[in-house]
């Protein structure tokens, strides 16, 4: 058995024979990587087996906990069909008929071994997940199919860079991210960018068998319709090409449009990130050579995605940070808990902490499971500094509600937040939200979108409204308290409590 390892970074495109392939059958398990183009496993298997299935699993280890209404459990399954009809595609073209995804309902570590037995195959492909669980899961597997003879095979698909790859000069993984990010653009070429091509080995799909199922519907995995439909977000291969095609009408103005919510800035592409319905080779490829061509946009876009792979690599080398510090000294502050803390918690999940900035991001994110990045940090801040709330339930709130929530990267910018990570934000530099707002909503266009109720307000007012004159307030029938709450806390006050309560950090143990 062999979980991959030995295939990262040394492996050449198409460098197995294509007569004389070692396997008769083999099966790819997509995980987070919903597509069917530039699919690093696939093309694997289609190289060593003459026959190959593919098979989704529905984990109920994943899918118990959560509640029967969840956008990404919709996004994966409307994605699904995307994908079937891809791989049908893939099949007709090649003269396979009724070639398709098998999909399964139950816990993976049972429905793995199972069909790989009851398909006959030799072997089972499946990318690289490097989460905690999904390590375990994955080792779980790999033993039941070693003890049936079946191998499983592994490979990076969704990182440019991952694991050990992109080392200090003393071969240490990097703490900080910006020698971190000059070694990765000075190990890359073109070979890390190159696609896996699949489509020209696609005779060797395998039709679906007769008795296996296809894609389901939700309610037949206990799941509910969302509002997906009606945010009207685009799922499966062709919908994150749309948004990729979009964007790149954009992404020369994407270094200062990405920081105003209220602009179409960012390229709305995390979820199909997440799930791998785009491959992260061809945005990366797309940013450096626009990049090398001079945008700005593409530039800093191609960071953003250094520090995807950067976050992922720290949870490779600190598997601790799940559940504490990166840096262990500031597992020290007293967080704020009780009813009281509570009651804050509460009134920032609900957006009701009185600043308008604050509460209409989390409107946002209750409503469409997405928050603008800019604002990520700013309510992050204001959980952790302004409140003084521990950032794991912050961390925890967001891993429930974001479409696109990734857990080495969520970890990554709620420590960010909280001062506690690598490369974080010094805990003295404590964002103002009524100068965020200021900055990064002057008109108040965001928050009139998500906070109705103070639509009326001019500009100048908007942000802090607690600070209009009651003559302000009566004319616009704004009532505080009422309409809208006042703040729950004050932000000059919050900060010098934050000070001390992080003072602990800088005094021996």
């Amino acid at each position: 058995m062999s979980l991959g390892a030995n295939h990262v970074g040394i492996l050449v495109r198409g460098t197995l024979p294509a007569v004389n392939k070692p396997f008769a059958r083999a099966l790819v398990w997509l995980r987070r990587d919903l597509r069917t183009d530039d699919h690093a496993a696939l093309h694997h298997a289609l190289r060593a087996a003459q026959q190959v299935f593919g098979v989704f699993v529905f984990d109920r280890d994943i899918l118990d906990p959560l509640p029967r209404v969840d956008r990404r459990v919709e996004f994966i399954r409307d994605s699904l069909v995307g994908v079937d009809a891809e791989w049908q595609a893939l099949g007709a073209a090649h003269g396979v008929a009724g070639a398709g995804l098998i999909v399964r309902h139950g816990w993976a570590t049972q429905e793995i071994p199972a069909l790989a037995q009851a398909l006959g195959v030799q072997a089972v492909y499946a990318s690289h997940d490097a989460e905690p669980a999904a390590l375990a899961r994955d080792a779980e597997v790999g033993r039941a199919l070693a003890a049936s003879g079946i191998e499983l095979h592994t490979f990076k698909d969704h990182v440019i860079f991952e694991r050990d790859e992109v080392l200090t000069q003393t071969g240490k993984p990097f703490s900080v991210f910006t020698p971190y990010k000059n070694a990765w653009l000075k190990k890359l070429t073109p070979f890390y960018l190159r696609a896996w091509p699949v489509a020209h080995h696609a005779a060797a799909l395998a039709p679906r068998p007769a008795d296996q199922p296809g894609v389901p519907t939700l309610a037949q995995i206990g799941f509910q319709a969302s509002n997906l439909a009606q945010l009207k977000m685009p799922t499966g291969p062709e919908g994150a090409q749309d948004l990729l095609q979009d964007f790149l009408d954009r992404i020369d103005d994407y270094r200062e449009a990405r920081n105003f919510p209220a602009v179409k800035g960012p390229s709305y592409l995390g979820t199909h990130l997440r799930f791998g319905t785009v491959s992260i080779r061809q945005l990366a490829r797309i940013a450096h050579d626009r990049m090398v061509a001079a945008s700005p946009g593409a530039e800093t876009w191609l960071s953003e995605l250094v520090w995807r792979d950067f976050y992922h690599q720290v949870l490779h080398h600190q598997p601790h940070v799940v559940g504490a510090a990166f840096k262990p000294e500031y597992d020290r502050i007293a967080w704020a808990q009780g009813p009281a803390a509570d009651a804050l918690f509460s009134a920032w999940c609900e957006g009701r902490t009185g600043y308008p900035l604050v509460d209409a991001a989390m409107h946002q994110i209750n409503q469409t499971g997405y928050m603008h990045n800019r604002l990520r940090m700013v309510v992050a801040s204001f959980l952790t500094k302004d409140l003084g709330i521990d950032w794991r339930r912050g961390e925890a709130y967001f891993a429930l509600h974001l479409n696109d929530f990734d857990l080495a990267a969520n970890n990554g910018g709620w420590q960010w937040a909280a001062s506690s990570g690598c490369d974080a934000q010094p805990y003295f530099r404590i964002f103002n939200p009524v100068n965020q707002s200021e900055k990064f909503d002057p008109e108040g266009k965001f928050i009139r979108r998500y906070l109705p109720a103070l639509a009326p307000l001019p500009d100048k007012l908007i942000h802090a409204p607690w600070l209009a004159r009651p003559l302000d307030l009566q004319a616009t029938g704004l009532r505080l308290g009422v309409d809208y709450p006042l703040p729950v806390v004050d932000h000059a006050a919050a900060r010098e409590q934050t000070l001390l309560r992080y003072a602990v950090v800088k005094k021996p143990v």
